[in-house]
């Protein structure tokens, strides 16, 4: 067991570690082959962050863990939103654009009910798996469209100022490129193995482990990034990034696990998991509105989404023993 927990704080800090180099090379690489900051910014960088997830997911998948799979992508989403949202409000309060209002938050509710449809019966079908990739690319090539057609992106700006910043060479850039991707399965593997002799240790399904140790585990990338943007007084990022990942998760790293393995979990997924992920995410709404002036997560909501989330959290605990 002493071997299981360590190799689970190991898997995790080298999976945080071997990311961020991941994404570092993946940039630096496609600014040498010319690609525009913009699309380095919402395609390299945006697949990057979700990387641990979706590494994590697909292993667990392969190998026959579907709870794992599952719990790290619900997870992830319902930690990223009450966890890392509320305690990037605490620190700094997080303004509610109305384009975010318009856009992102009525898709990702949209994308959190066809999660909620594909896991009615309990299972991921690999044509249900198939049509969230299919949604995901549509996605991806709207927005893709949509950002390059936008003169002075904020995305876009601040994107070519980092990479201007700290310039790499090629051999540089792809040497960070491969070590990093070969980490990050490596550092999975680690992480998967340690998770499922806990769960098995304690007597717990890996479901309960999935959406704790591992979905904060792989959510801290977001985490950093979103307390960075928010400290430099970039709300739009702070909250874009968490939209845009959950989003990932929900389509992308589902929609992966499911192709290379069909998943099937017990009734509670839905009736706990979808449902608190659902109720979170309408709660921006409500918040993202406001009641005087613009919306704003203040840090009282802040502090409510943490709440919500030690709430949420000491309920799978106990229910688990």
């Amino acid at each position: 067991m002493t071997l299981a927990f360590i190799a689970v704080i190991a898997g995790l800090a080298l999976l945080v570690w071997s990311a961020d180099r991941f994404v570092d090379g993946a940039a630096a690489t496609a600014r040498h082959f010319g690609m525009p900051a913009l699309l380095i910014g919402m395609v390299v960088v945006g697949f990057g962050t979700s990387a641990p997830e979706m590494v994590v997911s697909a292993l667990a998948a392969s190998q026959g863990n579907p709870g794992i799979a599952l719990g790290n992508a619900y997870g992830s989403n319902i930690t990223n939103i009450a966890l890392i949202l509320g305690l990037t409000a605490v620190i700094a309060p997080i303004a509610v654009h109305s384009q975010i209002l318009r856009k992102e938050l009525p898709l990702l509710t949209l994308v959190t009910v066809l999660a909620a449809w594909q896991l009615w019966d309990g299972t991921v079908t690999r044509l249900e798996a198939i049509i969230l990739l299919v949604v995901f690319a549509g996605l991806m090539g709207w927005t893709i469209v949509q950002g390059m057609r936008q003169k002075d992106d904020p995305l876009g700006s601040e994107m070519e100022q980092e990479l201007n910043a700290s310039p790499m060479p090629l051999n540089r850039s792809l040497l960070w490129l491969i070590v990093g991707l070969v980490l990050l399965i490596i550092s999975s593997r680690i992480l998967v193995w340690g998770a499922v002799e806990i769960a098995r240790g304690f007597g717990v399904t890996d479901l309960i482990i999935g959406l704790t140790i591992i979905a904060v585990g792989t959510s801290l990338p977001e985490l950093a990034s979103s307390i960075i943007a928010t400290r430099k007084g970039e709300h739009d990022l702070a909250l874009g990034n968490v939209l845009g990942s959950n989003l990932f998760n929900t389509l992308a790293v589902v929609g992966i696990a499911g192709v290379i393995h069909p998943m099937s979990v017990g009734p509670e997924v839905f009736w706990r998991d979808i449902m608190v992920m659902a109720a979170l995410t309408l709660s921006l709404f409500v918040i993202g509105y406001g009641f005087r002036g613009q919306g704003r997560v203040n840090r009282f909501e802040g502090a409510a989404l943490i709440a919500a989330y030690i709430a949420y959290t000491a309920y799978l605990v106990t229910t688990a023993f």
